[in-house]
């Protein structure tokens, strides 16, 4: 079988690796993939939101990602009444596909290396924030005649570690309305017991429709648009796969950092990580609670919790992948080897690199400590973030109004939708549970904690009830009387508020002993990181490096590919709806299965997605993706779609720093899974009429 193929190649230098592609089987003119002529499959690949990729279906805008990246849109459309997340949502015709207010789409139509126009003559040894500077300068000159001379969005971002800039023209659109979500019974199967584990059996899709003008251009919202007309569109490939078949992710990968030093490394396993997982466990525990007692927080918190779980439990198998690789260690002889070549090149500065690096990260790992602390306990309380908005608050009194516009603004202001989504109860619960983690590991508070905390003496929820029961944005009713009838003379009222003044102490605090040296040094390493890799580039100049992954559109290939996490017994690369029917358990939320797929079970009512008396439902393979491909196509050697990215294997999240081809996986669902939901359980087969269904 061939061997994984670590990358996350940036489209438009494709050519350079036609060869690789072809040999590991790729049967369509690379020209296909991406092209600057509107023909090529980058046409076809959306940046959703601004985390997530989609994939166009038909020609008729259709979109496909995953559940999870339509869960935030889908909460604000939901509703005790309308609760898509129990039930589903399923247009039956263009008229029911309902409007998603602040959803975006973005096409990428064009990447060019813009290096020479960023970089000439800008020595490396020029001071970092003069550099730093002319580079900002030159960057918004260049965007500005991209942007006049194509008529799109122009956005220019570095690659590895600013050595390289590319340009990506663009069109966003603004118009997306919810077409397809199946229930959490289905589209968040397993929930987070199950999240970045295999096997899997999560049907996470959801989909959209991108609304234009007349001219199929982008658009406000608007009755008249109608849906984009799309030139390029993926082919959905109904005949399957097998083992060690050749397979692309097309998407937007967010954040990798596969070139860093090992002093660097060692703050995300030995600080940040365990400090968020620590702190994480603590919330979510809280909040699970509280929503397994009512469906009202549920709805509230739904969204949140998948946010945040999802980073938790990601960041444990990180911490996991790293310590049982060694990676550490790894680059540590790395390091060592590319000391020896640097000393041995008297002509160059990079001797010093890896010196410098070790000092500062040494000098700044106990502020970064305690920032992570702050950040992951008292700013993860929701009432101590709210205080921000009483601080927004208290400076309209600073200005010079008459009570009227002083009352209205106030309104405006604390009706800023926090509310929403919001349960003091629920909160109040996290203040008692996560501020005793900050006091007892933090060597030093900001006065005003201390006081208070002495003053209650020592008794965290003798704190939390004086903060809730007394702080106007605990509640919205409130803090809405206080703004209707606020006069000038009420501003001590906001100036004495707990809220506020537990978030301008700790944000005051963070200013001033923490963010400088904290900033100082991001600034300093960016110059040598930006060093460090020229000179790994330098060192190996045929090492075929690529770009760290930076939210822009990527390619990655490799193999369809199994996994044995619990050992050899455990070995497989595909699962199917029978085992989600073994696994059914009604009382545990997270596993219970929907009567009416139930129902298709029992009948064996599967339709043309029957494969071998069941349906296949995700799949394995040993593509390197990160957060961002969630909802990114899985193609076959014919560039047709046979499924649609939505995780990684949690002994392979270490991925993002270190990739290691025994581990690592990417977990699609396939494609016949999802049109097997869409039209027997969703009942909306008029969708599979717009699609393009091939088989070999």
């Amino acid at each position: 079988m061939a061997a994984a193929k670590e990358g996350m190649w940036i489209p438009a230098t494709l050519g350079a690796r036609e060869n690789d592609l072809k040999a590991e089987g790729l049967k369509i003119p690379i020209e296909k993939l991406y092209n600057v002529d509107g023909s090529g499959l980058n046409n076809a690949v959306v940046l959703f939101g601004s985390g997530c990729t989609a994939e166009v279906i038909s020609p008729k805008g259709l979109l496909l990602t995953n559940h999870h990246c339509g869960y935030g849109t889908v909460q604000g459309l939901s509703s005790v009444k309308s609760d898509y997340f129990a039930n589903g949502f399923w247009a039956k015709s263009p008229s029911q596909e309902l409007p998603c207010p602040g959803l975006t789409v973005t096409f990428i139509r064009r990447m060019e290396d813009v290096t020479d126009k960023i970089l000439y003559y800008l020595p490396d040894t020029m001071a970092g924030r003069k550099r730093d500077s002319i580079i900002a300068a030159r960057i918004a000159d260049v965007e500005k005649g991209y942007k006049k001379s194509s008529g799109m969005d122009a956005n220019i971002k570095p690659y590895m570690s600013g050595n390289q800039y590319w340009v990506t023209l663009t069109e966003t659109y603004r118009d997306i309305r919810l077409v397809g979500f199946p229930p959490d019974g289905i589209g968040k199967f397993g929930g987070d017991t199950d999240n970045w584990m295999w096997p899997r059996h999560t049907g996470d899709f959801s989909m959209f429709r991108v609304y234009a003008d007349k001219n199929n251009k982008p658009a406000p919202y608007s009755k008249q648009n109608r849906p984009y007309k799309a030139k390029e569109y993926f082919s959905i490939n109904t005949s399957g796969y097998k083992e060690g078949d050749f397979t692309m992710v097309y998407g937007f990968p967010g954040t990798t950092m596969e070139y860093i030093s090992s002093y660097q490394l060692k703050q995300v396993s030995d600080i940040a990580d365990p400090i968020r997982i620590e702190a994480r466990t603590i919330k979510l525990d809280t909040w699970k609670r509280n929503m397994e007692l009512s469906r009202d927080v549920f709805i509230k918190y739904t969204s949140k919790y998948a946010g945040i779980a999802n980073g938790w439990k990601k960041w444990q198998g990180e911490v996991r992948g790293l310590s049982a690789n060694n990676v550490t260690g790894k680059k540590q002889d790395y390091e060592s080897n590319f000391q020896q070549w640097a000393d041995r090149d008297a002509s160059t500065t990079y001797a010093s690199l890896l010196p410098q690096i070790d000092l500062a990260t040494d000098a700044v790992n106990n502020k970064l400590r305690a920032d992570e602390y702050i950040k992951e306990t008292v700013l993860g309380i929701e009432l101590v973030q709210q205080g921000a908005t009483l601080d927004k608050m208290l400076q309209c009194f600073r200005a010079n109004m008459n009570d009227a516009q002083l009352q209205d603004t106030l309104k405006k202001i604390c009706n800023n939708g926090f509310y929403k989504n919001y349960d003091a109860a629920t909160d109040r619960q996290v203040f008692n549970n996560l501020m005793p983690l900050y006091i007892q590991n933090v060597e030093e508070m900001p006065g005003y904690y201390n006081s208070k905390y002495r003053a209650y003496n020592q008794n965290i929820q003798r704190w939390a009830n004086s903060v809730y029961n007394n702080s106007l944005a605990a509640d919205h009713d409130r803090l809405e009387a206080f703004a209707a009838a606020a006069h000038k003379s009420d501003s001590v009222k906001l100036l004495e508020d707990p809220a506020r003044k537990l978030y301008t102490s700790i944000t005051d605090y963070r200013s001033k002993k923490l963010l400088p040296a904290i900033g100082k040094y991001f600034t300093k390493m960016a110059a040598l990181n930006r060093l460090y890799m020229k000179a790994q580039m330098t060192k190996d100049p045929h090492c075929n490096c690529y770009p760290d992954a930076n939210l822009t559109l990527r390619l990655a290939y490799g193999h369809v590919k199994g996994i044995d996490p619990e050992g050899p017994a455990g070995y497989s690369y595909q699962t199917n709806l029978d085992e989600v029917i073994k696994k059914d358990d009604p009382s545990v939320a997270e596993f219970k299965v929907p009567e009416k797929l139930k129902e298709l079970y029992k009948k064996k009512d599967y339709g043309r997605w029957a494969v071998n008396g069941t349906v296949p439902l995700a799949f394995t393979a040993d593509n390197h993706t990160s957060g961002g491909n969630s909802g990114s196509p899985v193609l076959n050697a014919k560039g047709q779609l046979i499924g649609t990215n939505f995780d990684r294997v949690w002994e392979g999240t270490m991925s993002d720093y270190y990739f290691d081809p025994a581990v690592c996986r990417n977990i699609s669902l396939d494609v016949r899974y999802t049109l097997f939901v869409v039209e027997k359980f969703g009942g909306a087969g008029w969708l599979l009429k717009e699609m393009k269904l091939v088989k070999n």
